[in-house]
């Protein structure tokens, strides 16, 4: 078992958990017998990541992330799904969004807001019956 490799930090192999399982449903013989579905587990707590990285990880997703991949019929191809979506939802955890920066409508959206509102409106009032003024 490899590194991850998770943005500019690696996850030894020791930190990561797999578990092999039988992957269930169609398949016959094939899935009932053979343990092809991969289970990888992260525990984020033990990990050996900066402590401002770990933190972020911990308020993001909890003290532990476990992915598992069970797409093909090679173990092998599955517990390489299974890396590379545990190295997404890792990255994705660590991404820091932008803050929003406050902006105002213009005067002009502003006036053609209130044109287009008073349009339809009219428009509305065109399709009533007459009344008894009219």
């Amino acid at each position: 078992m490899d590194e991850l490799v998770v943005g500019d930090w690696t996850i030894p192999a020791a930190e990561l958990e797999e578990r092999f399982e039988t992957s269930g449903g169609p398949g016959g013989q094939h899935a009932n017998r053979n343990e092809t579905t991969v289970r990888l587990r992260f525990d984020i707590t033990a990990s050996s990541l900066p402590e401002a990285v770990r933190s972020r990880l911990l308020a993001r997703m909890g003290p532990s992330v476990e992915v598992i991949a069970g797409d093909h019929r090679s173990q092998s191809r599955n517990r390489e799904t299974a890396r590379d979506r545990l190295v997404e939802r890792l990255e994705a955890a660590l991404v820091v969004p932008k803050p929003r920066k406050k902006t105002r409508a213009s005067r002009s959206s502003k006036t053609k807001r209130v044109e287009k509102k008073k349009a339809r409106g009219q428009v509305k009032k065109n399709r009533r019956p007459p009344t008894l003024d009219d």
